[in-house]
């Protein structure tokens, strides 16, 4: 059980919640979010880099010189490994980088990385009806008022996506939003700051509670 300090668009506080999660235990924390944290940045990787072998970069099909009389060391093509232009000795090619890991197990880690970060998570009222149109400083204001310094990287969870507030937001360099029912391990982990509205809070809760 988690308790925590709801704040208006004032910045004032205006009433005090919790919410429960089930997390891993103790001792096995850290190993469950790393887990999931190695499989994510893994499992971003392209794995397109591709290097040729002698036997596929263009030309070579020709002896340079004849093996024996001339006083340099035999070569059966240009495209040797050993020569510049020619092949690769064991370079990459392209392969899947993908690690598995059983959703209970990606859920659990998901929720203990969001409760590790309970001390740095500020819990705001819904606020996109203060937004009428797409203001930046509108929303830079906010934030500070909320607690928030805008040279760390403030992750912004929402329940849902508005216009309104995403192109407000997008701009602002250290700031990254996303919505309540996309979390991952990496944004909860990197960012220096948590602001999430109440109906995210409770979306979360909802969505990631098994």
């Amino acid at each position: 059980m988690f308790e925590y300090v709801v704040k208006n668009w004032q910045g004032e506080e205006v009433g005090q919640k919790t919410f429960d999660l089930k997390v891993a235990k103790e001792e096995t924390a850290s190993h469950v979010v790393h887990r999931a944290l190695v499989r994510q940045m893994t499992n971003a990787r392209q794995g397109t880099a591709s290097t040729k072998t002698r036997s596929e970069v263009r030309g070579g099909g020709r002896k340079p010189w004849r093996q024996k009389g001339t006083g340099r060391a035999r070569a059966g093509s240009i495209r040797s490994p050993l020569w510049r232009g020619g092949g690769v000795i064991f370079g990459p090619k392209p392969r899947d980088y993908e690690i598995k890991m059983n959703r209970k197990e990606r859920r659990l880690a998901l929720r203990t990385a969001f409760a590790s970060r309970i001390d740095d998570l500020i819990v705001v009222e819904e606020f996109s009806d203060q937004i009428q149109r797409p203001k930046t400083k509108e929303l830079v204001g906010a934030i500070a008022r909320w607690g928030s310094d805008l040279d760390s990287k403030t992750l912004l969870i929402l329940s849902e996506r508005t216009e309104n507030v995403y192109l407000s937001a997008r701009n602002i360099e250290n700031l990254k939003l996303i919505a309540a029912d996309q979390l991952n391990v990496y944004d909860l982990l990197h960012a220096d700051k948590i602001v999430v509205t109440a109906p995210a809070l409770e979306k979360i809760q909802e969505v990631y509670s098994d």
